[in-house]
């Protein structure tokens, strides 16, 4: 029997937590499960969980953090998530004012694109 069962959640950094609270809830429509205000001893003034179906997305700020790099580096990459209709989830993303980074293109079996969320962070957008 596997120890391993699933990813729990994914973290993002953001400077701007409500920004990002804002975002992911009003835009992508994950909902806000928990929120706590932090010390800043380790550099960390504040932490939320959401979620959006059975995937839970955890937000970090930090109000001193890097810039995101200007190229790739080793390690994680982006969050994809799931879409039914592609172009209409394309055009809403746009008339909310979202960055389309990459239009959608054909993969064969699926549709894939690219959006940034308000701290320009890239996120897939995939339709199966």
């Amino acid at each position: 029997m596997p120890m391993f069962n699933r990813i729990d959640h994914t973290e993002i950094i953001t400077r701007d937590m409500a920004g990002s609270i804002k975002f992911y809830t009003e835009i992508l429509g994950f909902e806000l499960t928990s929120n706590h205000k932090m010390d800043g001893s380790r550099g960390i003034t504040e932490i939320s969980f959401l979620k959006l179906g059975d995937t839970s997305l955890e937000l970090l700020e930090f109000p001193d953090a890097e810039p995101i790099p200007s190229k790739p580096q080793v390690g994680y990459r982006m969050m994809a998530i799931t879409v039914d209709d592609m172009p209409s989830a394309i055009a809403y993303l746009k008339e909310k004012g979202v960055t389309i980074s990459r239009e959608p293109m054909s993969l064969g079996e699926s549709w894939r694109g690219e959006f940034l969320d308000n701290n320009g962070i890239a996120l897939e957008i995939r339709q199966w």
